[in-house]
């Protein structure tokens, strides 16, 4: 069936230009390079030797981070080849490069594009971060004799029946890798199911993430500063924003007591997509509440609208999640309250800031469970009990110190995946 598959990618080339025309409206790193997506470079071919290493989106470029960071440890002078999906994943990348190191978009997979991709850049073997994985480039680099290894792999109930409904496809592409290392055990037990050979369970990545530790200082300089709490709603999703302010509207006449109030807090925003930034503010405006930007900050939240209640901050900046969980005491987790999924939540609470989740964290189950149980996290069923969870947490006191030692507790309870994984990755990396 895999021809049939092939002819179909290789029939929806023109759509996906199209499609990168329309993005590129928005975010302009999607115009960037577009050829190199079909496996045409500009660069001449390299004597290869790369190791390749695939983080399709923002999400899997900070696990990335994480590993490239205890492979250069261990592997001094290895030249790594990165590749995206996303313009955001692609910006957040180039911070990661050293001299000698390639990034390009990931190859469409067609059994010409991967081809081609393989003979320009000869790498030794292939690390594909957490979930993207294309049948095409399975065949291709087992037929180039290329490894290729799946790390910090996670694998949702939802995801793993969506699969099987593809088992024709899938299938052979889950067994055709030559290693899957788990982030737990129930994701190795549904990799399994669709074939794989999963050969540990190593934990997640993202635990060994440390928080940048400027932005952190800079948060704490400008948290000194404000009277009241802040709470933040974190890498929201579409239709999240409207269930967030239809609350918030909702409980802004209610006579409550002063601390829960809805008043009694500063609101952030940080959307998933940063495509979406403008779209957020527009709607917060529609609503009847001002729009701070922290793009348009100089030295914190602006201090005039300090005492508005009716301001909502929007955090309208890439690479600065540090810098907006250190500034608040409690954050309700995005994805959690539409059936999306949920977001990560490690990356909050190593900066101790205590998650609220909705019913929805499907794609994070385990970390979502542990952070629970940890006391990080609470649950709730709606984003009205969130909201009211979010006033009474951060109005507790020593209750609230409670969840930020949980979460310090968590997060460093879950350390050590980076290296177990290069550990697991010795026999890959081994110069032919």
């Amino acid at each position: 069936m895999l021809p049939i598959y092939s002819a179909v990618m290789w029939a929806l080339q023109t759509l996906l230009r199209r499609k990168l025309q329309r993005r590129g409206r928005e975010e302009a790193g999607y115009l960037q390079a577009i050829d190199e997506r079909f496996g045409h470079y500009t660069q001449a071919p390299t004597e290869g030797g790369y190791v390749w290493v695939h983080a399709v989106s923002l999400g899997e470029t900070r696990a990335a981070a994480v590993l490239l960071q205890a492979l250069r440890a261990a592997h001094p002078g290895i030249r790594i080849l990165l590749t995206h999906g996303t313009a955001t994943g692609r910006a957040q990348g180039v911070s990661f490069l050293q001299e000698g190191d390639v990034q390009v978009w990931q190859p469409w997979d067609t059994p010409a594009a991967v081809q081609r991709f393989l003979t320009q850049f000869k790498p030794r073997v292939g690390i594909i971060l957490e979930t993207e994985l294309w049948p095409n480039w399975v065949a291709q680099c087992n037929k180039a004799h290329v490894p290729l290894v799946l790390v910090n792999a996670r694998m949702s109930e939802k995801s793993m029946h969506q699969a099987q409904r593809l088992s024709w496809l899938s299938r052979p592409a889950y067994q055709g890798l030559s290693a899957v290392l788990a982030q737990t055990q129930a994701d190795a037990e549904r990799l399994q199911n669709l074939g794989a050979k999963v050969d540990a369970v190593l934990g997640n990545l993202k635990f060994d993430a440390k928080p940048d530790a400027t932005q952190l200082a800079t948060a704490l300089v400008w948290k000194q500063k404000l009277k009241r709490p802040v709470v933040l709603f974190t890498s929201s999703r579409e239709g999240e924003e409207e269930m967030w302010l239809d609350t918030l509207q909702a409980l802004k006449d209610v006579p409550l007591d002063a601390h829960d109030h809805i008043n009694a807090v500063h609101w952030m925003v940080v959307p998933r997509h940063p495509q979406r930034f403008e779209e957020v503010a527009a709607l917060i405006e529609q609503r009847g509440w001002h729009v701070s930007r922290r793009s348009e900050w100089r030295d914190g939240p602006e201090l005039d609208h300090q005492d508005d209640v009716d301001t909502i901050w929007l955090g309208d900046s890439l690479g600065e999640m540090a810098l907006y969980y250190g500034l608040s005491d409690a954050a309700l987790l995005g994805g959690s309250f539409a059936p999306l999924g949920g977001q990560n939540l490690i990356e909050s609470t190593a900066c101790g800031c205590p998650i609220i989740m909705g019913p929805h964290t499907f794609n994070f189950a385990e970390a979502a469970l542990l952070a629970e149980e940890a006391g990080a996290a609470l649950r709730v069923e709606s984003m009205a009990q969130a909201v009211t969870t979010a006033l009474q947490m951060v109005s507790s006191g020593p209750d609230e110190n409670a969840h930020v030692q949980g979460c310090l507790a968590f997060s460093q309870a879950h350390r050590g995946a980076a290296q177990r994984t290069v550990q697991a990755l010795l026999p890959f990396l081994k110069t032919h």
